[in-house]
C-alpha cells in the first residue's frame, strides 16, 4: 500500500539506557497489529533487537526501521540505542524522523543520556514529546520525573496524562486532553473509559486548560473563541496543537507501562491525530542553502540514512524519500559519486522482516538491497536534478586505540573489513597513521570499539586486537640560532660540496622581519601535519645562486618530517638563509638539500628544542554525587580545569587534558559514575610538554633507535 504524505509519521524512540524504548516499540508493534504476540528484550525475543550480538548483550546497538498502520495512516518507528557510544544512529535517525519520543524510566527521571539526546533534538527543530514509562515500577516516581522534565526543559513541557496508582497494580491512566479516565485489564490492552474521580478532577481541570491556552495561542479565530467560550472542542483542540507541536512550543507529556502493554495505544492514537506528518514540517535543507518541499509530483530526491552490510544479504540501504516518489526498478543519480543506482525492488521493513511494495512517496521511509556506490549520507536524484540533501553531522571521536598488527595477509583482510565497517558507520574513523607507524581506530566509547572487535572476529573471521595508541607529538624550538655547515665529498670525477648558513627561530604570526639580514623572498609553508615553515632568503652578492634554494628547503623539511627530540614532526620555525658557498662544478640540488638538512638539525638542537603534546578541550556532565571522584581522577590526568557549573540538574565539568592522559578515559568514567556520566572531547591546541616528561620521551626515543 502507497501513503500519501500527509497520511506518514515518522517517529524516533528515545531515552537513556534502560528507559524501555525496545520494549515499547514491541507493545505498539502489537496494539497495531503489526505482529500478534510481544517479544521481550530478555529472550531476545523483540523485532527491533534481531542481531545476534544484542541478543546476546540484551540492549541495542543499531538502529532499527519497523512501522504500523494506525487508522488511515503509516507510522514509521525507529528504536534508537540508549548507550552513548552509539549516538551516530541516534543523530542518523533523528535526521529523518518527524517527532521524537523521548522515554523516561519513572524511577531515574531525567538521566544523563536525556539531556545528550535532547541537545541533538534542540538542534535538529524536531518536535518531541515525553513517555514516563514504568509506572508499574514499585519505586516508579512520576511527579518527580515530571519536576525534573519541567525544570530541566521549561515550561512547554505540559502534561497530558498522570497516574492514579502508580507502582504495584498500576492500572489507571488520567487523561487531561480527553478529560478521561483510562483504566486496564490486568494483562494491559484495550482499557475500559470511566469518568475521572472527584478527588482528582481539579488537577486534569487545569492541565486540560493549559492544553486549550496552548493550543489557541496558534490560530487567532482559536483564540478569540477560546475568550469567549472558554474553551475548544476536540477538532479546534488538534488542529492548535497540531501546530504548537511542530513548532516545539508545547513538548505533551504521557503516561506508560510498556512491559503491562498499558498506555501505549493512546499515545499512537495521538501520534496519528496530532503529530506533525513530513508535510507539516518546514521543508528540508540543501547543502546549497535553499530548501526543498515534500512533494510526491515533483522531481525524485533520497537521502540514505543509514547502510549496513548483513551476512548472506549484502549491502541494506535505508533511505527517505524528501521528494517524487520511487517504484521497483528506478534508476537515481548519487549526486556525490555521479554513479547510477538501479533501486531493483523496494521494501518496508519490521526489523529484519521485510515487505516489497511497488512505490513510496514523499515523506516516507524505505528499504532496498545492493546498491553498489551508495553510502550513508549520499543524496540520489532523478536523472536531470542536481541537489544535495545537506548531510547528517555526526560528532567527532572521543576514543581512539592502536590495532595490533597480524600477519600481512591479514592485515589487508583487516583493512578492507574495517573500511567497510567505516562506510556504514561514519562515528568510526580508521586512520592508517604514516608519523606513528600505527592504525588508529577512532570511536565514540570503548563499548563501541569492542563492538567493532565483535564484528571483525564474529561476522569477518579476522583476528585483532587492541594496544595503546602512540601520541603524535610536535616538535618545535624557543630560541634563535645562527650556524653553518658544509657538504664536502669527492669520490673521482665530479664531487658533491654545498654550504649553507642559517638562522632558526621560533616562528609565530605577524613577527617582524629578521634583524640584520636583507630579505629577497619570503614563503610561507602550511605544513601537512599543522603549523608553518617560514623560508626567508637572504643571499647577497650571488654566494649560493637562488636555483639552490628549493633544494635548500626540501632539505630542512625532510628534517622536520623526523625531528630530533623523538622522531616527530617539526613546526612553527622561521628558517633563514643568509649566506654560502657553492663550487661551479661540484654543486648541485643533492649537496644543498644534505648541507641545508644538516645544518637545521644541528641549529634545532641548540634552539632549547621543546616537545609539544595534543591538548583536547574536555566537557563532562556528571551528577552531584560522583562529581568529587570524577575530578579526582581529571587530577591525576594533568587536567586544567577551566570551569564547573550547573546544566540542569546535572554538573558539567569542563578542562583541557593532554591526549596522552586520555587512554581508556571512556571505561573508566562510566566505572566512576557507574554509567551516569558522558563527556565529549576536541582537540584544542599543541603546549608544551612538561620537562621530566619530555626527558623520559627523548630516552624511550634514543633506547628504541639504539634497538633498531
Amino acid at each position: 500500500m502507497t501513503y500519501d504524505t500527509r497520511n506518514i509519521r515518522n517517529v524516533v524512540l528515545l531515552g537513556h539506557p534502560g528507559s524501555g524504548k525496545t520494549t515499547f516499540a514491541e507493545t505498539m508493534l502489537f496494539e497495531s497489529k503489526a505482529i500478534t504476540r510481544r517479544g521481550a528484550v530478555e529472550d531476545g525475543g523483540t523485532t527491533s533487537d534481531f542481531t545476534n550480538i544484542e541478543q546476546e548483550r540484551g540492549n541495542s546497538i543499531f538502529s532499527t526501521l519497523m512501522h504500523a498502520k494506525w487508522k488511515d495512516s503509516k507510522i514509521n518507528i525507529i528504536d534508537t540505542p540508549g548507550f552513548d557510544d552509539f549516538v551516530g544512529e541516534v543523530i542518523a535517525s533523528l535526521k529523518v524522523a518527524d517527532t521524537g519520543v523521548m522515554l523516561i524510566n519513572s524511577k531515574s527521571g531525567v538521566e544523563v543520556g536525556t539531556e545528550l539526546i535532547w541537545e541533538y533534538i534542540e538542534k535538529n527543530t524536531t518536535p518531541a514529546l515525553f513517555v514516563i514509562n514504568q509506572l508499574d515500577h514499585e519505586k516508579a516516581d512520576y511527579e518527580t520525573a515530571l519536576e525534573q522534565l519541567q525544570n530541566r526543559f521549561g515550561s512547554n513541557v505540559l502534561p497530558i496524562q498522570f497516574p492514579m496508582n502508580q507502582g504495584n497494580g498500576f492500572n489507571q491512566i488520567v487523561d487531561a486532553l480527553r478529560m478521561v479516565m483510562y483504566v486496564f485489564p490486568e494483562d494491559g490492552g484495550k482499557p475500559e473509559k470511566q469518568a475521572i474521580p472527584e478527588s482528582v478532577m481539579n488537577r486534569a481541570q487545569e492541565m486540560h486548560n493549559a492544553l486549550v491556552e496552548a493550543a489557541a495561542e496558534n490560530d487567532e479565530n482559536l483564540m478569540e473563541k477560546f475568550f469567549e467560550e472558554g474553551t475548544l472542542n476536540e477538532e479546534e483542540l488538534a488542529s492548535g496543537l497540531r501546530i504548537a507541536l511542530a513548532n516545539q512550543e508545547i513538548f505533551p507529556v504521557f503516561c506508560c507501562s510498556s512491559t503491562q502493554n498499558m498506555g501505549s495505544g493512546r499515545i499512537m492514537g495521538f501520534i496519528n491525530d496530532i503529530c506533525p506528518s513530513p508535510a507539516d514540517r518546514a521543508d528540508a535543507q540543501l547543502e546549497d542553502g535553499s530548501s526543498l518541499k515534500y512533494d510526491s509530483n515533483a522531481d525524485t530526491t533520497i537521502f540514505v540514512y543509514r547502510t549496513m552490510s548483513e551476512p548472506r544479504v549484502g549491502n541494506v540501504t535505508y533511505f527517505k524519500v524528501y521528494s517524487g516518489s520511487i517504484s521497483g526498478g528506478t534508476e537515481l543519480v548519487n549526486a556525490s559519486n555521479r554513479s547510477t543506482e538501479r533501486f531493483n525492488q523496494l521494501y518496508v521493513a519490521n526489523g529484519k522482516e521485510r515487505s516489497t511494495v511497488d512505490k513510496i512517496c514523499a515523506g516516507d521511509i524505505g528499504v532496498t538491497l545492493k546498491l553498489k556506490d551508495t553510502n550513508t549520507n549520499d543524496t540520489l536524484n532523478a536523472k536531470g536534478i542536481d541537489r544535495k540533501i545537506s548531510p547528517i553531522d555526526f560528532p567527532e571521536s572521543r576514543i581512539r586505540t592502536a590495532v595490533s598488527p597480524p600477519s600481512k595477509a591479514e592485515m589487508e583482510k583487516l583493512m578492507k573489513a574495517l573500511y567497510q565497517i567505516s562506510s556504514e558507520d561514519p562515528t568510526l574513523i580508521v586512520e592508517q597513521s604514516k608519523a606513528l607507524k600505527q592504525t588508529i581506530l577512532h570511536g565514540q566509547g570503548q563499548l563501541h570499539l569492542d563492538i567493532i572487535k565483535y564484528r571483525i572476529e564474529k561476522v569477518n573471521n579476522i583476528s585483532m586486537e587492541f594496544i595503546k595508541p602512540k601520541i603524535a607529538y610536535r616538535e618545535t624550538i624557543t630560541r634563535r640560532v645562527d650556524d653553518s655547515y658544509r657538504h664536502k665529498k669527492q669520490s673521482g670525477g665530479s664531487g658533491q660540496f654545498g654550504e649553507v648558513h642559517m638562522r632558526i627561530e621560533p616562528y609565530y604570526e605577524g613577527m617582524p622581519e629578521p634583524d640584520a639580514l636583507t630579505v629577497r623572498k619570503t614563503e610561507e609553508e602550511e605544513l601537512p601535519w599543522g603549523g608553518t615553515l617560514s623560508f626567508y632568503w637572504c643571499i647577497v652578492g650571488g654566494s649560493i645562486d637562488s636555483k639552490y634554494s628549493n633544494a635548500i628547503k626540501k632539505g630542512v623539511l625532510q628534517k622536520m618530517e623526523n625531528g630530533p627530540l623523538t622522531g616527530s614532526y617539526c613546526q612553527n620555525i622561521r628558517v633563514c638563509i643568509f649566506d654560502g658557498k657553492m663550487h661551479a662544478v661540484d654543486s648541485n640540488d643533492m649537496a644543498f638539500m644534505l648541507a641545508s638538512g644538516q645544518v637545521f638539525k644541528n641549529a634545532f638542537e641548540q634552539a632549547k628544542p621543546q616537545l609539544l603534546e595534543p591538548i583536547y578541550d574536555v566537557e563532562i556532565l556528571c551528577s552531584d554525587d560522583v562529581m568529587g571522584d570524577i575530578m579526582g581522577d581529571l587530577q591525576t590526568r594533568r587536567a586544567m580545569i577551566q570551569g564547573m557549573g550547573a546544566e540542569g540538574h546535572y554538573q558539567k565539568i569542563s578542562a583541557k587534558v593532554p591526549l596522552a592522559e586520555m587512554y581508556k578515559y571512556s571505561s573508566t568514567l562510566r566505572s566512576i559514575s557507574q554509567g551516569r556520566a558522558k563527556f565529549t572531547r576536541k582537540f584544542a591546541e599543541y603546549m608544551a610538554v612538561p620537562s621530566d616528561i619530555q626527558a623520559k620521551l627523548m630516552s624511550e626515543h634514543k633506547a628504541n633507535l639504539q634497538e633498531a
